[in-house]
């Protein structure tokens, strides 16, 4: 029985990533550390994570759905900071990998870390290029997607040695030291397929819209509001024009994250997130990882 690391999510009508989320930290974990909030006792959330821990929950509309779910998320991970030594909490779409370069699965990587601490993979948003990348996601993403775009967004402190305050959204928390591994990253996969975002979006958007309050109102992530959706297709059309960069060497992106680090409101620290326009191509050891 490892004690080493659990991982955390919430989730609601969400099939195509939980799938993925499952798959990756079962086999990296295994499902009996793993923990999925089943946010409306969804039959196939239920039936799709059997084996794991699965804690249902009701699921009405809100406005102060985030707030309301990062409470329950700080609680839960101050919880089994008790019993693991590391905690990965994030969002259904959004999965911590490590390099492959450096021979190791993400157990046996994190077994070798330093505990009592915090730990920020870089963000990388896995794009799905249409004009490049034809074929459909059967068993694994990474193969039929290999590019990403930097996310300085998506480098949220994520993997917790102890249970310091998470901010809503998870991007920001209490601990003040900057920890960036450099073969640690956290792969977003929001644009990782057309046509699976078209029909997230459609579900999120009925969410939001259940609330019956405006995006100003809410707390809310705003992405889930058809207002600020825009259209579906010029949204992926638009990553062929991102500049594309040779070679996978992103420590400069690290530095520039601790140069940035100060404390902002609240007792949280935050380093700065610039839009990058750059892409990579992943390279071939990532293929079939996720």
């Amino acid at each position: 029985m490892q004690t080493v690391a659990a991982a955390v999510t919430m989730v609601r009508d969400d099939p195509f990533f939980l799938a993925a989320w499952l798959r990756h930290y079962g086999a990296a974990f295994g499902l009996e550390n793993c923990y999925v909030i089943n946010h409306g006792r969804g039959d196939d959330v239920a039936r799709m994570a059997e084996g794991a821990n699965v804690l249902g929950i009701p699921g009405n509309a809100h406005r102060n759905f985030d707030g309301k779910r990062w409470r329950l998320l700080n609680g839960l991970v101050d919880g089994l900071s008790g019993y693991y030594d590391f905690v990965v909490v994030g969002d259904v779409d959004e999965l911590v990998v490590v390099d492959p370069e450096t021979g190791l699965g993400l157990l046996d990587y994190l077994a070798g870390l330093k505990r009592r601490t915090v730990y920020t993979p870089l963000g990388l948003e896995v794009v799905h290029r249409t004009d490049l990348e034809p074929e459909p996601i059967d068993k694994t993403i990474l193969g039929p997607r290999r590019h990403v775009r930097l996310a300085p967004h998506y480098s949220k402190p994520c993997v917790l040695g102890l249970g310091a305050k998470i901010a809503r959204g998870g991007h920001f928390t209490t601990h003040p030291q900057l920890n960036t591994p450099d073969a640690l990253y956290l792969l977003h996969l929001k644009f990782c397929d057309f046509a699976n975002y078209a029909a997230t979006m459609d579900r999120r958007n009925a969410t939001s819209a259940a609330t019956g309050a405006a995006v100003q109102d809410v707390q809310i992530g705003r992405h889930w509001f058809a207002e600020a959706r825009g259209e579906d297709r010029a949204v992926f059309e638009a990553f062929k024009d991102m500049e594309m960069r040779e070679g996978f060497r992103l420590n400069w992106v690290r530095r520039k994250m601790h140069e940035t680090w100060e404390p902002r409101e609240h007792g949280l620290w935050q380093f700065a997130r610039p839009d990058y326009a750059l892409q990579y191509v992943l390279p071939e050891r990532f293929v079939g990882l996720v």
